[in-house]
């Protein structure tokens, strides 16, 4: 991801910073995502939230639902609809494992960045995560908070 970040199109556009707090992810994949011009031209000027969104498996097609793209003011008519339901492109052979995942126990797909990529393209990030119980959420900043104090330490000596 460092080589990401030094090419200058790559350009994260949202984060789910909370996902992996809520969530145990076992694994991600990258998927592109069919958008509007508006919602594109929305994306570069840096509206958008995926906080509240999930992927689905739906008759054979992954779809990313309740995405927030913010409207763009100067597409007033030929704009778009703000948390409209929108297609993921993937593979059939990741989406057949993306399936797979979903019907087992407790396993959903849960968006985690959303990024131009180094062609300038809209990304999408999917974590095939499990949720956290409360006690796996306080062993998690159990951890964290152990890790700080224990750099504290080292540098203080």
């Amino acid at each position: 991801m460092a080589k990401a970040k030094s090419d200058p199109n790559y350009k994260v556009i949202a984060e789910n910073r909370r996902a992996r707090y809520d969530y145990a992810i076992e694994d991600d994949i990258e998927v592109g995502i069919i958008l509007m011009g508006s919602e594109v031209k929305s994306l570069r000027l840096g509206g958008s939230n995926i906080a509240d969104s999930y992927a689905n498996v739906e008759d054979g097609e992954l779809w990313l639902i309740n995405g927030y793209i913010a409207p763009y003011e100067q597409a007033k008519t030929w704009g778009h609809e703000e948390r409209r339901k929108r297609k993921l492109l993937v593979s059939r052979k990741e989406l057949a494992k993306l399936w797979s995942a979903t019907q087992r126990e407790g396993m959903t797909l849960v968006p985690l960045v959303m990024y131009f990529n180094h062609k300038g393209l809209v990304k999408l990030k999917i974590g095939i995560a499990k949720g956290k119980k409360t006690q796996d959420k306080r062993a998690t900043e159990a951890k964290r908070d152990w890790d700080r104090q224990k750099q504290r330490l080292l540098r203080h000596g």
